[in-house]
């Protein structure tokens, strides 16, 4: 899913784009992909785009006449620019927003559609997709410290709540939580002050540096390798992988669709935190540390 710094990407390179931009034509071609039927979307056809903005995770476009749109691109959907009035390029194309100097595409890979468009008519009806969390790069200690301590979850849940942070998701909540040597499953009301400024620096710092590292890879051009898997992360999608800290190999924890990735060295002080899948089946089996995990594999490799 396209987090905070892919969106703060995506955001820059559209108003470089069609910011300004007069709409000539909506194309859908999915009609999953559109959540509402009023204002029906003839109503944008000729209105100029008047400016781009970020509700969490979601982008939120403003048209003449208080018009907006709200794109949610959810785990798998993803923007494309091309020239004017292009043809819609395969089976994945949800719709196209044609200006007129380029046509802006969403796609959305997988058969499960998620990805939203929402069109609204005033700035009161965009504000109910706020979930009400607070902008992490905009927070001060004091804030950052009263989000993190208003409900009691684990610090993977808390970060990827958008109740509580705005823009965080799975992949770089993995990437933070290293920078900040926690455990995933340390509650947020357990962490003392210096724990919790730890994870402050390292929220900031994370996020900054990939914002940065992104606008660097694009060099002026349109995103297109938007991904939560990328070799230069820390963690995140490198299970049994080395720590570039510790060279330990990198753990995972699976539920459901989702991954969390973490060093036991650098983050749980050798301990291996529980699989629920695997855990739940090998029960008293289930190794505490790397080393009993590395004698677990050793001896299997023997059966």
């Amino acid at each position: 899913m396209p987090e905070l710094p892919d969106i703060v990407v995506y955001l820059e390179a559209l108003r470089e784009r069609i910011e300004g931009k007069r709409l000539e034509r909506i194309r859908l071609a999915s009609p999953f992909f559109l959540r509402t039927f009023d204002p029906p979307k003839e109503e944008f056809i000729g209105t100029t785009l008047r400016g781009i903005s970020r509700i969490g995770k979601r982008l939120v476009f403003e048209f003449d006449d208080d018009l907006f749109a709200v794109i949610h691109l959810m785990i798998a959907g993803r923007f494309r620019w091309l020239g004017t009035a292009a043809k819609l390029p395969g089976k994945l194309v949800l719709a196209a927003f044609d200006f007129d100097d380029g046509t802006l595409v969403v796609t959305e890979a997988g058969s499960r559609k998620r990805a939203s468009l929402h069109l609204a008519r005033g700035r009161s009806l965009v504000q109910i997709h706020d979930r009400g969390g607070i902008e992490p790069l905009e927070a001060t200690l004091e804030d950052f410290s009263a989000a993190l301590r208003s409900e009691r979850h684990t610090l993977k849940r808390t970060l990827t709540d958008p109740r509580i942070f705005s823009g965080i998701g799975n992949s770089y909540s993995d990437e933070i939580l290293h920078s900040a040597r926690l455990s995933p499953t340390q509650l947020s009301t357990n962490l003392d002050d210096e724990e919790i400024e730890r994870l402050f620096i390292a929220t900031q710092t994370t996020l900054y540096e990939w914002i940065e590292r992104l606008r660097k890879e694009r060099g002026g051009k349109f995103p297109e390798k938007v991904t939560a898997f990328r070799p230069e992360m820390a963690v995140h999608g490198k299970y049994d992988q080395p720590c570039p800290v510790c060279q330990s190999p990198v753990q995972r924890i699976v539920h459901a669709d989702n991954e969390t990735n973490y060093c036991t060295r650098c983050q749980t002080g050798g301990k291996l935190l529980a699989d629920r899948a695997l855990s739940k089946l090998l029960k008293n089996d289930w190794p505490k540390t790397l080393e009993e995990m590395e004698d677990l594999r050793e001896e299997n490799s023997k059966m």
